[in-house]
């Protein structure tokens, strides 16, 4: 390895990477709001600024270790490595759609592969599995929050990537 690859894990790089990790820990487990349909949480957040700053293995990175702080220090039940792996992909998805590309297309196909494919398909699939209850069943009353959360998160994106991308790229600690 040459001096140059070392210096991708500076103190500045690890750092903020555990500022991530520790904001999308915090983030998924405490502050998200309750609405009639649904629960508005907001831990994508770190995970698009991991994207935009860092690229794919390192948001899979801050995804993988995010989930399994959570699913250690504030279990919500038995630990299932289904739902790590939805992490690790939602991880994987923004940043390979988000990395290099600030489009509103680039920003809309993010969020409908991971609410529609990961979250709702595939999450589905891991309640299923750990409940018993029928696949469908779940599936119909868990696409209202897909379609939520969906609006949620292009609005909060393109915030985040046509208004904050300035503050990103000029920040002394990131």
């Amino acid at each position: 390895m040459s001096k140059s690859d070392f210096k991708r894990f500076d103190t500045l790089y690890i750092a903020t990477m555990a500022l991530l990790v520790a904001l999308q820990v915090v983030l998924s487990r405490f502050l998200s709001i309750p609405t009639p349909i649904t629960k508005i949480g907001f831990s994508f957040v770190p995970l698009v600024i991991a994207a935009r700053k860092y690229g794919v293995i390192d948001t899979a990175i801050v995804a993988f270790i995010s989930d399994i702080l959570g699913a250690i220090l504030f279990p919500s039940g038995p630990f299932f490595p289904g739902y790590t792996l939805t992490a690790v992909l939602f991880g994987v998805c923004f940043g390979l759609f988000l990395h290099y590309s600030d489009s509103i297309i680039a920003i809309v196909a993010s969020v409908i592969i991971n609410q529609f494919g990961f979250s709702l398909f595939l999450n589905t699939l891991w309640i299923h599995i750990q409940s018993t209850t029928p696949y469908f069943t779940l599936l119909g009353t868990r696409v209202w929050q897909s379609i939520v959360m969906s609006a949620v998160q292009i609005a909060v994106i393109i915030i985040i990537v046509k208004k904050g991308g300035r503050v990103l790229n000029s920040a002394k600690f990131m």
